[in-house]
């Protein structure tokens, strides 16, 4: 479904963004999403929406949502059965017409200003193939629980996230980003594989891929609003689920370690092991928590035998 014949032809004078939305099941959020990229006043923008086979009202919405004003700018809308967030991403992106590619999520919100922000950030960095910033976080009914998601909600230094040194070491052992923050160029897809299918754990996956090339960036602003509500909260306290993401990420550590330069491949290689001391707590096996604290403590140490000391990175930044 498409409402770009009723949009009328802008010459671009800067580049086109495309939102791109993976919608699931978010029926009291999908609106204000789909609100906040016709509120942004970047002037060259489009969404690509996809209901990913949600069992509420989310298509409805979105419907009722493009009758009101799909007239105002391009909006690629398709509706099938449930894939799953990283082929939902693929396909969305293989829909997209703009150079630069901004993802969203359903039930988050962006944040005026953001997408110029990102997209200038790309503009005068024509290295880097992705720029990710902050979120604010809030309640189902939009109010602010914290001012950062990644300081307040992650706990992260976002210090180190101004240099390329501190982004492998960050994406690596203290991955902070919370919401869809970030921004890609469409033609970084060609060479980095797309989101791999079939994982729950596709952003830091994605993410770390870029990092070992340098090509991520960071801007240290809020672009969109990072949205706890029942759904998305309370799964992070599910133990059983929590033990199947963490085999995830295990698996996607040992997986693109070889693609890092030492010692940030010993640094992943520990992660690994800090990922099984938790898998194996939440099992309460004791004797292999001790196993996966000694490995990891011991890689740690080696692995920060060659990287920076911490000043280093921040005078660099």
């Amino acid at each position: 479904m498409s409402v770009a014949d009723a949009v009328p032809s802008i010459a671009p004078a800067v580049p086109l963004v495309s939102v791109l939305i993976p919608a699931f099941n978010h029926e009291r959020f999908v609106q204000r999403c789909l609100d906040s990229v016709l509120e942004d006043l970047y002037p060259h923008k489009e969404i690509v929406i996809i209901d990913d086979g949600s069992s509420d009202r989310t298509h409805d919405r979105i419907v009722e949502w493009i009758a009101r004003h799909g007239n105002k700018l391009r909006v690629e809308y398709a509706r099938r059965g449930n894939k799953g967030i990283a082929a939902t991403l693929n396909e969305l992106a293989a829909r997209a017409r703009g150079e630069f590619l901004r993802l969203g999520a359903s039930d988050d919100y962006l944040l005026p200003g953001g997408l110029e922000t990102q997209v200038r950030y790309l503009m005068t960095h024509p290295r880097k193939q992705a720029v990710v910033g902050d979120s604010i976080v809030v309640d189902e009914r939009g109010l602010i629980l914290h001012g950062s998601g990644m300081h307040d909600l992650h706990g992260a230094n976002k210090k180190l996230y101004r240099s390329d040194e501190g982004i492998r070491r960050a994406v690596i052992s203290q991955w902070a980003i919370g919401g869809p923050v970030a921004m890609i160029r469409k033609s970084a897809l060609d060479t980095l594989d797309r989101w791999t299918e079939g994982l729950r754990i596709d952003d830091w996956d994605f993410f770390l891929r870029l990092a070992a090339r340098d090509g991520l960036g960071f801007i240290d602003v809020s672009v969109c609003a990072y949205r706890i509500h029942g759904d998305n909260f309370s799964k992070t306290r599910h133990r059983e689920t929590r033990i199947v993401n963490l085999v995830e990420s295990r698996h996607v550590a040992v997986r693109r370690a070889h693609l890092f330069e030492e010692p940030y491949r010993t640094l992943l290689r520990a992660q690994v092991h800090i990922i099984g001391a938790k898998i194996a707590f939440l099992q309460r096996r004791w004797l292999p928590v001790a196993f996966h604290m000694t490995m990891y403590l011991s890689l740690l140490a080696i692995a920060k035998l060659g990287l920076p000391a911490a000043h280093a990175v921040a005078k660099e930044a």
